[in-house]
């Protein structure tokens, strides 16, 4: 639960409050989020850059999330997959209203296994798998038509809803070097906390200004 700790019986974060580890701060926080009211609770901000650093942002969502990392899945050939093989660095952002609390992760990216993205692609609905090969996402296309089109001939192609994996579609992991905790506070006196990755592998944890 959100802790009740100060003289205004607002919440708050304090030092004490924060786990060793980011990843069981971020699980404590995020199935905290999974209990409200949020529609979605894994939807997170994704934000990448050519080699260039012309930056694009767009939000996409968390499937999974360990000490390896944290785990979405898309389109290789997307503006964002073509940007992530440019620039393999990237910035994930959560946002939690109804807890008035923010996660920012920063990390290298990198693809899953093939076998990790069929799992996940097997659990998809028919729907889903059909339009990972509908869509070449992010290209020019003439008409919603086409789209449709292609829809449609997929559904009879594979009517018997055996649809096999895109070789052009699966899964990234953002390894985690820096993760910071933010918990609104009235006048914008917020309480925010930094996770860096240290060479031997422990985290460092630091207060910042609001």
């Amino acid at each position: 639960m959100t802790e009740l700790n100060n003289i205004n019986n607002e919440p708050s974060l304090r030092r004490k409050d924060l786990a060793a580890s980011p990843f069981a701060q971020f699980d404590k926080w995020y199935k905290e989020a999974q209990n409200t009211e949020h529609k979605f609770a894994n939807a997170m901000t994704l934000a990448t850059a050519t080699r260039e650093n012309v930056p694009s942002a767009r939000v996409v969502l968390l499937k999974d999330f360990d000490e390896e990392g944290f785990v979405f899945f898309t389109n290789y050939d997307s503006q964002k997959g073509d940007e992530l093989a440019e620039n393999p660095i990237a910035c994930l952002n959560f946002y939690w209203e109804q807890l008035d609390r923010q996660v920012r992760i920063t990390g290298r990216v990198t693809k899953t296994s093939r076998e990790e993205s069929e799992e996940y692609f097997r659990t998809r609905p028919l729907e889903s798998r059909l339009g990972a090969w509908a869509s070449k996402q992010s290209r020019v296309i003439e008409s919603r038509a086409v789209l449709e089109n292609e829809m449609q001939q997929l559904k009879e192609k594979y009517a018997d809803g055996e649809v096999p994996l895109p070789a052009y579609w699966g899964g990234y992991r953002v390894a985690a070097e820096a993760i910071e905790f933010w918990q609104n506070r009235t006048g914008r006196l917020h309480d925010r906390f930094r996770y860096t990755r240290q060479a031997d592998g422990s985290w460092l944890i630091e207060r910042l200004s609001p």
